[in-house]
């Protein structure tokens, strides 16, 4: 059975190409899913190379001379996301920086981090 809603077929209304992906994007937009929806799967990072008493700085820049913006203590850190590729891609993996956004609870940094002091997971 076929009803009329705002002169539009119901059928054709829910049935429309694009129309799950357009909601689920609305819905992120309008903050109606949390930020963890949006970083599940592959993709993330946990600390390693790093003392227990010790944190990784995560730095606004690329460099280690630039602001440090958030610490991430090893085992105790929220999720972190790998946000683009680790550059330099022409040096070794150890003197790589890689673009990440944490988040830990409300908090969220986007920053960079030396790619010896992290390692790929799985993200929550």
């Amino acid at each position: 059975m076929i009803r009329t809603v705002f002169g539009l077929s119901t059928l054709r209304l829910f049935s429309a190409p694009g129309l799950a992906a357009t909601i689920a994007t609305w819905l992120f937009v309008l903050g109606a899913v949390s930020p963890s929806l949006a970083t599940t799967g592959p993709g993330c990072l946990v600390v390693v190379n790093v003392a227990a008493n010790d944190v990784l700085n995560m730095r606004a820049r690329a460099s280690a001379s630039s602001m440090i913006v958030d610490g991430l203590v090893p085992g105790r850190h929220g999720i972190i996301h790998l946000d683009g590729k680790c550059v330099p891609e022409s040096s070794p993996w150890a003197s790589r920086w890689c673009p990440v956004t944490h988040y830990n609870g409300d908090k969220v940094t986007k920053g960079w981090v030396k790619a010896r002091f992290v390692r790929d997971s799985e993200c929550p």
